[in-house]
Order: structure tokens, then sequence, then C-alpha cells
């Protein structure tokens, strides 16, 4: 029976170089010299720490990091930006949470749609994945598409296509 999975997968190694060459830019920027601006990846927790004096500097170095994101095409829409926290003194920080893995109210948004849709598909949530199975192709890619235009606030990826 054919099938296809949905899930959320970002691309750690890139988050990681992007994570680098902002902390490199940081380094070399005159408005950022003699300041706590920093930031750092904890890979294994899948975030992102952001640190600063301020808020608005806070926001400056967020968007280094986002437009070394996009250069590295991973999507922001994989970003989820906690609150700013102060740590001592006059330094501030925050924590930015790398998505991965359908959630489980996004896995059964996806499953509701694609039941509500009548089209001859069946979702079902496998961990952090929807697996979609259909008897013919064609309604596996309407499923498919069904997907991509209702569900534009995360960025989901398609794969391990079983004929």
């Amino acid at each position: 029976m054919p099938s296809f999975d949905t899930k959320l997968d970002p691309n750690l190694d890139a988050v990681g170089n992007a994570v680098d060459t902002t902390s490199k830019e940081i380094g070399t920027r005159f408005d950022f010299k003699g300041t706590s601006a920093a930031v750092e990846f904890k890979k294994k927790e899948k975030e992102i720490i952001v640190f600063g004096d301020s808020d608005f500097q806070i926001d400056q170095v967020r968007d280094v990091l986002y437009n070394k994101l996009t250069k590295q095409k991973v999507d922001i829409r994989f970003m989820d930006v906690g609150k700013v926290e102060k740590i001592g003194g006059d330094k501030v920080k925050q924590v930015v949470k790398v998505k991965a893995g359908i959630e489980a109210e996004l896995a059964k948004r996806i499953t509701k749609l694609i039941k509500d849709s009548k089209i001859k598909v069946n979702a079902s949530i496998q961990g952090e994945e929807v697996r979609i199975q259909g008897t013919k192709r064609d309604d596996l890619q309407a499923a498919q598409a069904l997907i991509r235009k209702d569900i534009d606030d995360v960025p989901l990826d398609f794969g391990n296509y079983r004929d």
C-alpha cells in the first residue's frame, strides 16, 4: 500500500553552521565590541541561547542569526523564540528552541484535516511523524497538497515514500 511520512525535521548541522558564522560576525562588528553579545548552540537540547546587554541587543543578534539561518537554507519557522530573561547584573539571555518532530496537537490537526477532506487515504500518528496511506498515488499527492496548503505555520517535510 503506497504511503509517505509527514515530519518536522530541521538540518541541525546547518543550524550549527549558522550559529558559528553568527558568532564570528558578532566578534567582528563594531557595534558589538565590548559587549556581552554571544550565541551558543546546544545540539542535544536543540536550542540556541542568545546573550546580550539589553533586549535591543538581543533583537540585533537574533536578526543576524536569522540572516545566517536563511543563508544556510534553514526555515525560520523552525525557531520557537522564548522570553528574555535577566541573568545577573545588566545581562540578559533568550532561549530559541529548534522545533523537531511533530507535536501531538499538530499531529491531531493533520489527521483531522485528512479525515475531513474525504480523500481516500488514512492518516495515523507514528510517534513524532504522521504516516499517510492510500491505495492510489494520486490520492497521496492530493493529501500532500492539502497539508501544504492548510498547515503553513510549520515547515513540514514529506519523506519515506513507499509503493
